[in-house]
């Protein structure tokens, strides 16, 4: 069927449907990859962005959308038999989870089960690897496994449809709990206007204590020490799947930005 015959927001469905739903915002699109596929048939961006399709998914864009086919975006892992980069799975190592429930909120399809304060474990036939889980783990306990099925066209398929129901309940369940939030708050009683006392104010002597300022800029320093330690962490095992000196330089740049920081607390 030729791309004119299609109403816009027909083709936005049919080029969505290509996608590998991953939702990893790889392509630039961090809200997922209906958003892409927006942008690849209203605003012409190119249709060779999506990492984890891999050529085969930038070809068929290509074709449906009558583009010359263009070398897809590089991936970090290696191609499978598919001509997809090699499929992974995210898993946490449960003796060391301390329940933070940050991996469980970052995952776009729901595939982190767990509660505060209690280990959390990824259900592996829903994660879709797009790795979203590894930045806010602040212990680092997320490791990303390689996960060797490759699965038939028709099975594909039906892993998007699925992670896709996936990645709209969740939205619309956080759309819904935001409105309810936003509700509460506007249904609070406004406290009364107490009248004004002037009261000589006093130096605050406490707040540019030393100790203070530490205990201010303690969470940051700990959230820029766990970013880094992570990053080191997937450097280092994409590192042993296969050597790169731009990646083992950055490795080493990280390295030395995470002992700085630890060196100023």
């Amino acid at each position: 069927m030729n791309r004119d015959t299609f109403e816009p927001k027909t083709l936005i469905h049919t080029v969505d449907a290509l996608l590998p739903q991953t939702q990893c915002g790889l392509c630039g699109h961090p809200e997922g990859c209906l958003p892409y596929a927006t942008a690849m048939v209203t605003q012409g961006e190119d249709a060779n962005l999506c990492v984890p399709g891999g050529q085969p998914v930038a070809d068929a864009l290509a074709a449906l959308l009558h583009r010359p086919q263009l070398p897809v975006a590089p991936s970090d892992w290696p191609i499978a038999a598919d001509g997809r980069p090699q499929r992974i799975r995210a898993v946490i190592r449960e003796d060391e989870c301390i329940g933070c429930t940050k991996c469980i909120a970052a995952c776009p399809v729901d595939a982190i089960v767990g509660s505060g304060k209690l280990m959390h474990t990824v259900l592996t036939d829903w994660c879709t690897g797009c790795e979203l889980c590894l930045p806010p783990c602040p212990v680092d306990c997320i490791d990303l496994v390689d996960w060797p099925i490759v699965p038939t066209a028709a099975q594909q398929q039906d892993e998007q449809n699925l992670l896709r129901q996936r990645y709209q309940t969740r939205n619309q369940r956080e759309q819904q709990r935001a409105l309810q939030q936003q509700q509460q708050r506007n249904a609070r009683p406004t406290l009364a206007v107490q009248p004004h006392i002037s009261i000589t104010a006093q130096p605050n002597t406490s707040a540019s204590t030393p100790q203070t300022m530490l205990s201010q800029q303690a969470p940051e320093l700990m959230v820029q020490q766990a970013t880094l330690r992570s990053q080191i962490g997937k450097l280092q095992r994409q590192l042993q799947v296969q050597p790169n000196p731009a990646k083992q330089a950055q490795l080493s740049q990280l390295q030395q930005q995470l002992r700085a920081l630890e060196q100023s607390t």
